[in-house]
């Protein structure tokens, strides 16, 4: 397939065009955000295999986007044709979807129009559903409404003595006054900040201001395999000098902390064992700890680092938590969504995993959405003891791996990434109402 220096400039266009996110669409790709930002900016090659995991994702010819075919228009209206029988109340037939060219050839105008308001629909859709899934997680918007809630209340206080107290002394008025004051300018600043913040979500869909975000971009590039390492590297720091994704300090510690991690692990299961093992045993993180006498957890990260399509491994996922819950690691998996700010699906094996530790978890996984997806997850908690005085530290990892063709038919649990845009309604843990349609 033939692809030019813009390819990444025309997925940026034609993910605008129909309304998408930036994190929409590198999820349902299999690739992070940050990795997504770097090729719609050229900065990154664009594989085959990538371009039609992309083109998959928005629904487009591959062409399209790798030598920038113009058919921006029927996309869209197919789009709007899909989302209205989603919801149900489409009265659309095979016919008239081959017909949308003649449509368009007679009518343009309504036809331009029609595909304009679906891709208006779907991106006010897509920035509803991030400000909800922010309000509900992100820390900083929590502090920022805490602190306009605060000044109101001070503000309020203070104009209802005032109002209510009719002989008040000119001093202890004085006094309120200038609090009603301060706590004007501090609702102003906190609303101003605020207000920023929220633009900024909508104009900046992405930023490597987070040093795991970083971290994530910089391992996107590699594949998540360091050959390097696999031969014996021991200048672990040489491998991330001047790299452009791990652009602060903090994002260096994390990266160098991964790299011995992953040094240890290859030391433990050398690349031709595990190879080897893959091709005997297929890949059950169970059989081969106890084939090559290593843990489960050190079996779940090597899986997570070994070349694309080794030995006919699908693509996979890999999500780590610590023990209070917090994600620490994020490799997504094509179709699985992985929250950001940790407010994942309570009915995670992952979490199972936490609660008990040392004992393995696999479980049959249906993700929510349109097209739900089902997968295959293989989990364990693992402890470390800091000394006898020390705490205890534990450790959850979990594998995601697409379910095997003999498993449709067989019982799994239903998973989302976040309640605000689940639309599952009769789930047990769900914790508040879903934005999107429920079904």
């Amino acid at each position: 397939m033939a692809k030019s220096a813009l390819t990444g400039t025309r997925i940026r266009e034609r993910r605008t065009s129909l309304g998408l996110k930036q994190a929409d669409l590198a999820r349902a790709a299999g690739i992070s955000a940050a990795y997504l930002n770097l090729i719609e900016h050229n900065r990154r090659r664009v594989s085959d295999a990538l371009i039609e995991r992309i083109s998959r994702a928005m629904g487009v010819d591959p062409l399209a986007l790798s030598e920038g075919a113009d058919n921006a228009l029927f996309d869209g209206l197919r789009e709007a044709v899909a989302a209205v029988e989603a919801e149900g109340a489409g009265p659309f037939s095979a016919p008239d979807l081959e017909r949308i060219e003649e449509f368009v050839g007679r009518f343009p105008g309504w036809a331009g129009l029609l595909a304009s308001r679906q891709t208006r629909l779907s991106s006010l859709e897509r920035v509803l559903e991030g400000y909800a899934e922010r309000m509900a997680q992100d820390p900083f918007l929590a502090t920022s409404l805490h602190e306009v809630l605060s000044a109101l209340t001070g503000l309020r206080s203070s104009a209802a003595i005032l109002v209510e107290t009719e002989d008040i002394e000119p001093k202890w008025q004085a006094r309120f006054l200038a609090t009603i004051q301060s706590e004007s300018l501090r609702l102003s600043s906190a609303a101003e900040a605020l207000v920023g913040y929220l633009d900024e979500m909508e104009e900046s869909e992405t930023s490597l201001s987070s040093p795991q975000e970083q971290l994530e971009a910089w391992l996107e590039a590699r594949d998540w395999h360091f050959p390097e390492i696999e031969a014996g590297a021991k200048d672990l720091a040489a491998l991330i000098s001047g790299v452009p994704e791990l652009a602060s300090s903090a994002a260096r510690s994390l990266a160098l902390a991964h790299l011995e991690r992953v040094a240890r692990d290859a030391r433990a299961l050398p690349l031709d064992q595990i190879t080897r093992g893959l091709a005997e045993l297929g890949a059950d993180p169970g059989a081969l700890a106890q084939a090559f006498g290593v843990s489960i957890g050190v079996v779940l990260r090597r899986l997570a680092t070994l070349p694309p399509g080794l030995a006919g491994l699908a693509p996979l996922g890999l999500v780590m938590c610590d023990g209070s819950g917090s994600l620490t690691f994020r490799r997504a998996a094509p179709g699985f969504a992985l929250p950001r700010f940790g407010g994942a699906c309570p009915l995670w094996p992952l979490y199972e995993a936490l609660s008990q530790p040392m004992h393995p978890i696999r479980a049959l996984v249906d993700v929510a959405g349109r097209v739900p997806q089902r997968f295959v997850t293989y989990a364990i908690c693992e402890t470390r003891a800091v000394g006898f005085d020390g705490p205890v530290l534990r450790e959850a990892m979990m594998l995601i791996l697409p379910a095997p063709d003999d498993t449709i038919a067989a019982p799994a649990r239903a998973i989302g990434a976040s309640c605000r845009i689940c639309p599952r309604a009769q789930c047990p843990g769900r914790r508040e109402p879903s934005i999107v349609a429920l079904g």
